[in-house]
């Protein structure tokens, strides 16, 4: 009797997936409401489920996992710079150039705990809130350089301003400065390698970030979302501008036009611990050199400072840490926010404990505002972030709906303290990827932050909850869909 393959092959398929799914409760050990939605798409969608695991799901492998002993290695190095930090704040020795901060010093503290992250205030700091502000001021800096040029971005496009920054890079290079250029295959999978032949021609190193092709199981989560450049150790962007046309306001993406984005560029001490999170990519990526005492002291802590008067922390996060540290910082100031929070994200997906936070900020009589696109750049994503609008309206929150695509990660509260980086408010920038933020602490500097965010709402339409009520059904369903797919985004 002939047995059929097709049950055969459905039985080794279903085999496969309750493996996939034991590996994901036992051995991964996910959160629950991530494992429960793995275990969902593993049963219901048995092929494509496990394409959709093997892909997305699953942990860091091994040989990536040695970004966490690198980290380690780091942290041990200057534990006398954090310990004399903390003793400062918590005997309350710290002189603040902004009195204002006193009532926020708990914020402080918590990123030092959270994340090692010291505060310096001697920095100042150019905010840009389009591409090509932003892009003439780098290269105005890169031609000014004299010793080094340290770029890790999470896209690099073969564009227009892709060619000059490389063009403008491999000039530098040719004149004796030590160029690196650290990038993510997946951000910038679409960008030839060929692109920065020149560059390593001239001597500058390039290296990609954890690259993928079938060899290496093509994972593409733990993507680095950072955006750093650092010239000279003085010098540092960080912020939501990525390297290519669209981000400029009228750039080449009609559809996305006007792109809106929050971009730094930073001189004092925090320029330092710029420079020490790209150095740590740098060391994973590049694997050609180690760390010791002299090469990150010497590197991370050359810095002679600044002359601004501009309180910063450097945060970074992501799957190295066992901690969700830039989210952390994010829930503390809206939990220390006492009139205003203002909050501007391309991707509204939070989880439970930042969706809590700001409805109780809402409820304590606390301004509330959120600002999200209203042109998507990915549709599934978007429904998943406009399916937590009603949330947000039925505790008051005011809901502001860019015309165009905004593309900034900013939180102000009281203008009186601001983060900008890398990181959105959403699942996969809290857990999955790295991402690094900046917190400000300067009335000036936050005022400033909060008088933007009302120049954006000239430029938005205000969310009602009739409005929202009234959308089609086919939006009602594929929100639903969406969310249901939120953990995993």
């Amino acid at each position: 009797m002939k047995i059929s393959p097709i049950p055969v092959t459905v039985g080794i398929i279903y085999f496969i997936n309750f493996l996939s799914i034991i590996i994901t409760i036992y051995v991964e050990r996910k959160k629950p409401l991530t494992a429960t939605v793995w275990i969902l798409v593993l049963t219901l969608i048995p092929v494509l489920g496990f394409l959709l695991y093997f892909t997305f799901g699953r942990n860091l492998r091994p040989n990536q996992k040695r970004i966490f002993k690198l980290k380690g290695d780091y942290d041990a190095l200057y534990n006398k710079w954090l310990i004399e930090e903390k003793y400062l704040l918590k005997n309350d020795d710290k002189v603040f150039n902004d009195k204002n901060m006193l009532m926020y010093k708990d914020i402080i503290e918590m990123n030092i705990n959270s994340s090692r992250s010291i505060y310096s205030q001697d920095n100042d700091v150019d905010i840009f809130t389009d591409g090509k502000s932003k892009y003439d001021s780098l290269l105005r800096d890169i031609e000014n350089s004299k010793e080094t040029i340290n770029i890790l971005y999470f896209i690099i496009k073969n564009d227009d301003i892709g060619k000059k920054l490389v063009d403008a890079l491999t000039k530098k290079a040719k004149e004796g400065v030590k160029v690196r250029v650290l990038y993510d295959h997946i951000g910038s999978f679409h960008t030839p390698s060929r692109m920065f032949n020149k560059l390593r021609k001239a001597g500058g190193k390039v290296t990609r970030f954890f690259p993928v092709s079938f060899g290496t199981y093509c994972r593409i989560n733990y993507r680095n979302h950072r955006k750093i450049v650092i010239i000279d150790g003085t010098i540092g962007y960080v912020g939501g501008i990525n390297i290519g046309d669209e981000y400029m306001s009228r750039g080449k993406s009609k559809k996305l036009r006007p792109w809106r984005d929050t971009h730094l560029r930073v001189v004092g001490t925090a320029v330092a611990f710029l420079q020490e999170r790209f150095l740590m990519d740098w060391y994973y990526a590049a694997k050609d050199e180690s760390i010791n005492e002299d090469s990150m002291l010497k590197k991370f802590f050359s810095n002679k400072g600044g002359k601004g008067n501009i309180g910063m922390q450097v945060v970074a996060s992501g799957p190295d840490s066992s901690g969700e540290q830039i989210k952390m910082g994010y829930i503390k100031m809206i939990n220390s926010a006492k009139d205003r929070v203002y909050i501007q994200t391309p991707y509204f997906i939070p989880d439970d404990s930042f969706l809590e936070a700001i409805k109780i900020s809402a409820m304590s009589g606390v301004d509330v505002r959120v600002m999200i696109p209203l042109k998507p750049d990915k549709k599934f994503v978007y429904y998943a972030t406009t399916s937590y609008i009603r949330d947000l309206l039925e505790y008051g929150i005011k809901v502001y709906l860019y015309k165009g695509f905004l593309h900034s990660k900013t939180i102000a509260i009281d203008g009186k303290v601001a983060s900008i980086g890398t990181a959105n408010m959403d699942i996969r920038s809290f857990s999955l990827d790295f991402e690094i933020n900046v917190f400000i602490y300067n009335t000036e500097f936050s005022k400033g932050c909060m008088k933007i965010f009302e120049e954006d709402m000239v430029n938005s339409e205000v969310m009602t909850i009739e409005r929202y009520k009234s959308r089609g059904i086919i939006a009602k369903i594929l929100e639903g869909f969406s969310r249901l797919f939120s953990p995993l985004l």
